[in-house]
């Protein structure tokens, strides 16, 4: 059966573990070959690749620090040599809040998560949009957000100010990038569980307490974040740009609820 990304190359960002991984899975399983980073759990990387080629496509795995620019400059190098192009791009490498209030927080955990969460995103955006570029268009952008973009928490603001940053982003490149038929989208999910809420995985009475505030009461699966990256990837989705998908079970529906 042919898949909605049949041969199709597709670069994802924090490719070894949660939403990054489910989509590099997703995608091998709907004929796209996978550009696999990982920054920390080399183990973990290597679980994507074994899924991906399981799936009967290819897998490069690059070691990428998306806060520095020469090292994101070199990854898209390596694409380019081992496939000759990247038609999608998912960016979903980057760190959690620091669970510091501002008053108390150094410049230098400021400067780490505006360099991951932010000038990561940038770095590969750019590197895409030239290689679409010198393709002659076409292809596919998603950031994956959270829906810290617009609702704050207290001692996450070096998380929130990046995750809006990266909303207004992509709605810039929307408009940039549309004359080349580039679509650019957004997701923004609320929990899921991923090792951002490994204490949560760990322990269901931890779990239990924390989706109470969801609607829906759970918390979601990577893979269902991963099912509708496949669709704003696929053609199905060529008239879908500039748009932020919120997947948080409810969440946000909360605001202003019992003020």
């Amino acid at each position: 059966m042919i898949g909605k990304l049949q041969d199709k190359v597709a670069l994802i960002t924090g490719s070894d573990s949660g939403i990054g991984q489910a989509t590099a899975i997703a995608f091998a399983n709907e004929g796209a070959d996978i550009v696999i980073t990982y920054h920390t759990h080399p183990d973990t990387a290597a679980t994507t690749r074994a899924a991906v080629e399981a799936a009967g496509r290819r897998a490069l795995v690059v070691h990428v620090d998306v806060s520095d620019e020469q090292d994101v400059a070199q990854l898209f190098a390596r694409a380019l040599a081992t496939f000759g192009t990247v038609d999608i791009l998912v960016n979903d490498a980057g760190i959690d809040a620091s669970g510091t209030e501002v008053a108390e927080m150094t410049t230098e955990v400021w400067d780490r998560s505006i360099k991951t969460n932010l000038y990561g995103y940038f770095f590969c955006c750019r590197e895409f949009i030239r290689i679409r570029k010198q393709a002659g268009g076409g292809g596919k952008l998603i950031n994956v957000t959270s829906v810290h973009e617009e609702i704050p928490r207290a001692g996450a603001a070096d998380y929130d100010a990046a995750k809006g940053a990266i909303r207004n982003l992509t709605r810039t490149l929307t408009l940039e990038l549309a004359p080349l038929k580039i679509n650019v989208n957004n997701i923004a999910p609320g929990m899921v569980l991923t090792p951002f809420n490994q204490e949560a995985i760990d322990d269901p009475k931890k779990l239990e307490e924390q989706v109470q505030s969801i609607p829906l009461k759970r918390a979601a699966q990577p893979e269902e974040i991963a099912a509708l990256a496949v669709f704003l990837a696929s053609k199905d989705a060529d008239y879908v740009t500039g748009s932020t998908y919120v997947m948080d079970g409810g969440l946000m529906q909360n605001l202003g609820q019992g003020a």
